[in-house]
């Protein structure tokens, strides 16, 4: 016997398991095979595994069907369970397999790009990854879906989102505020990510108990990270000590994702990129995975890759 856990908090509860739970009653007599509990958003289905196989794709099937026509009715449902697994259906599950969210307002967020599903299945077989890329090619977006992914299903517990402060320099102690005002502007590109797929009373939740944080490389010193997802973005300007700080962080059931631009390096002309430096001395260590995007990885503006093709042509 096995089980999995199926979220729906990017969803209304009422909406999927429908008035009175009947779409809940429609889908256990749909798999009498299996046991479900259900807790809130979080579906816990225990059986044998092609039972819980054939659940998965037919529930896919169900949210895909919300996703398209903001609703979910009991004669869907039953449609669904009842559907035979011909050609048609196979390729509406392959199109679940590929997505990694349903976010905010049931849009879905999925690797848009070769080198992007690189990124999600060098993830999926490796607990260190460095992905690096020009501005634009979704680097961190699909890392943080990634994330948010292991997040609800439970694989680890907390989120860690970090990034040098480098850019604010010496001038960070001019800018109005605390210290989280300060730093605030510089971690801005996480928070709008994870808007995009945690709904925002969810969110605030997990920033307030610390399921998810979002703090500059400083403040990694000196703890272990178990059972967390953490992302260095920006990595090209930490420096050498940084680097090697946050990477020793890795505790137990952790994730590690480093993002960066080694193009965009901001560090004093006399520091090396604590990026470049850890690409060239763990490319070839096991466990560790590399993958390197380029312009035909942008999904900004059709004009963000030829302005980068402009400045790569006259350096």
């Amino acid at each position: 016997m096995t089980e999995k856990i199926f979220s729906i908090e990017s969803y209304s509860a009422l909406d999927i398991y429908g008035v009175n739970d009947r779409n809940v009653q429609l889908i256990r007599n749909g798999f009498p095979l299996l046991k479900f509990v259900i807790r809130g958003e979080f579906i816990k289905v225990i059986g044998e595994e092609n039972e819980i196989e054939q659940f998965d794709r037919k529930f896919s099937a169900m949210l895909l069907h919300y996703d398209k026509f903001g609703k979910l009715t009991e004669r869907d449902v039953e449609q669904i369970i009842g559907q035979a697994e011909d050609p048609g259906y196979d390729q509406v599950g392959e199109m679940a397999s590929d997505i990694l969210l349903h976010g905010r307002q049931g849009n879905l967020i999925k690797a848009r790009t070769a080198n992007q599903q690189k990124l999600v299945e060098s993830t999926e077989k490796n607990d260190l990854v460095f992905a690096i890329g020009p501005a634009g090619t979704g680097k961190t977006y699909t890392a943080v879906a990634l994330a948010v992914r292991a997040l609800k299903n439970r694989e680890v517990k907390r989120i860690i989102l970090t990034r040098p402060a480098v850019e604010a320099g010496e001038n960070l102690g001019f800018l109005p505020g605390d210290l989280k005002d300060k730093l605030d502007p510089y971690l801005q590109p996480l928070y709008d990510a994870l808007r995009d797929m945690i709904p925002t009373q969810k969110l605030l939740s997990y920033m307030e108990d610390g399921t998810i944080e979002i703090a500059p490389i400083a403040f990694m010193r000196g703890r272990t990270l178990d059972n967390v997802f953490a992302i260095l973005d920006e990595a090209q300007n930490s420096t050498i000590p940084q680097m090697k700080m946050f990477l020793t962080r890795m505790g137990k059931a952790a994730k590690f994702i480093v993002t960066g631009d080694i193009t965009q390096i901001d560090l004093p002309g006399n520091q090396t990129s604590g990026l470049v430096h850890a690409s060239e001395i763990l490319r070839d260590i096991p466990g560790i995975g590399f993958v390197i995007l380029d312009e035909s990885d942008i999904i900004r503006h059709k004009l963000v890759a030829r302005v980068l093709k402009a400045y790569h042509e006259k350096r």
